[in-house]
């Protein structure tokens, strides 16, 4: 995470656990010419357009206060999604056996995306059961895991 990721999630993740959501994950990234500030929420039984706004409603405040982002940006909050990204270890622990697609820099047998089954997370290396074989990739092979719906 960016420096003022790492702000903003340290002011957003109270706020969201309030409201009963947990704070995802926490993106600044510049798109279109513009700096975007993107907070991803999540909670059982999924998040709403209402749990987004009531969230804006908080943060929106907080963030113009203080003020931790020196360029204009737009701001959003978003549901994680249903595919989301998997960053962090717990994340990985939260979903293992669940379908997974990973994306490789560089090609393993000649593919660079194995879509299969999360069966372990040691230390950034990522293993996965897909078409009857297992693959470890470590840490420096893996571009992005995410959940992936079949």
């Amino acid at each position: 995470m960016s420096r003022i990721s790492d702000i903003v999630a340290k002011m957003a993740a109270p706020a969201a656990e309030k409201l009963g959501l947990e704070l995802w994950d926490v993106e600044y990234v510049r798109e279109a010419g513009q700096w975007v500030l993107r907070i991803f929420i999540d909670k059982e039984g999924g998040v709403g357009i209402d749990d987004c706004e009531a969230l804006s409603r908080i943060l929106d405040p907080m963030l113009d206060e203080a003020d931790p982002i020196p360029d204009s940006y737009v701001f959003e909050v978003s549901s994680a999604g249903a595919e989301r990204e998997l960053k962090r270890p717990r994340d990985f622990e939260r979903f293992l056996g669940s379908p997974v697609e990973v994306r490789l820099y560089r090609a393993v047998d000649g593919a660079k995306t194995f879509a299969g089954t999360l069966r372990g997370y040691d230390g950034g290396a990522v293993t996965i059961e897909c078409a009857g074989r297992e693959y470890t990739f470590e840490k420096d092979q893996v571009a992005k895991v995410r959940l992936r719906i079949v």
